[in-house]
């Protein structure tokens, strides 16, 4: 179930509608896995509402805070959950998947936030009737600040999209792609991104250190002054473009350190576009051997 791509808030203090959390309270909400990003989306839905008692979760090392919250821990699984989380490691999936193949076919509703593999993948664990929505949330998630990418086979109905939605909103933004071949772009720009955002903050405290500022300084200043800028970026209406003029005045400082970074052949854009290209060709060729092998299962 394709759309065009979309980005959603969440705004209420719940998650979905009345009708929506008493669905998922009668047939129940399976998550399997519960590490770092698993645990802040259990986080996020019982922080916006859900109960606890809808919750199935497989993890075979619960953390105490986890064991402390009346979810159904390791319990007997529903006959036929309304939604499955899958927030395994890719090298994992396979054996994670195995005890849920009866619930294939169905009417199950399968979420998967596993990086690097293809929705053939699930189809040919599970069922290609399954139901599946390939998702990557990236690590902004701890904080409620992620933005996750999602794509649904042609078996999602728009009901259950909107239900992945909500659910993946509790910790941040969504967008849903038009294709799957989308998701290697998504992978190198939010999926990466983080990282590419902390280095520029590393490099920031570094030059700071090289006009003679304190290490300790350095670094408040970088790091504030990202977090600072980003936040601002995301609460005003003008763009990134007018943001920057507003801080730059003719012959001023940001101009002149402006025309270093904004050079055609040695500043900021090309050198950004040559790294998303690459993390672009890395995430195709490390998703082609997978779905190469990828048996084609009725």
């Amino acid at each position: 179930m394709n759309k065009t791509m979309t980005s959603k808030t969440m705004t209420s203090e719940t998650i979905m509608s009345k009708a929506e959390l008493r669905y998922l309270c009668a047939q129940g909400l399976l998550l399997l896995g519960c590490g770092k990003m698993g645990a802040a989306l259990l986080r996020g839905w019982l922080d916006r509402g859900l109960p606890a008692e809808a919750v199935f979760l497989r993890e075979p090392r619960p953390s105490p805070w986890v064991q402390s919250l009346g979810i159904r821990l390791n319990a007997e699984l529903p006959r036929a959950p309304a939604l499955v989380v899958v927030a395994l490691k890719p090298q994992t999936m396979t054996q994670g998947l195995a005890e849920l193949t009866a619930l294939g076919n169905g009417q199950t509703l399968f979420v998967s936030i596993a990086a690097g593999l293809p929705l053939s993948f699930y189809e040919a664990a599970l069922g290609r009737r399954t139901p599946i929505i390939r998702a990557m949330p990236n690590t902004p998630v701890s904080v409620g600040k992620a933005i996750t990418a999602m794509i649904g086979n042609a078996r999602v109905a728009a009901a259950q999209l909107r239900l992945a939605e909500e659910l993946l909103s509790a910790v941040g933004q969504v967008v849903v792609l038009d294709t799957e071949a989308q998701m290697d772009a998504i992978t190198a720009v939010s999926g990466s991104g983080p990282a590419y955002v902390f280095y520029l903050i590393e490099c920031l405290a570094a030059a700071a250190r090289a006009q003679g500022l304190p290490a300790e300084m350095a670094m408040t200043l970088a790091r504030a002054t990202v977090a600072g800028a980003g936040a601002l970026a995301e609460a005003r209406d003008q763009s990134p473009n007018q943001l920057r003029n507003d801080v730059t005045s003719p012959g001023g400082t940001t101009e002149a350190a402006l025309k270093v970074l904004t050079d055609a052949d040695r500043g900021l854009q090309p050198l950004m576009e040559a790294t998303v290209a690459a993390a672009v060709r890395r995430s195709q060729a490390l998703g082609k051997p997978r779905e190469e092998n990828t048996a084609h299962e009725p």
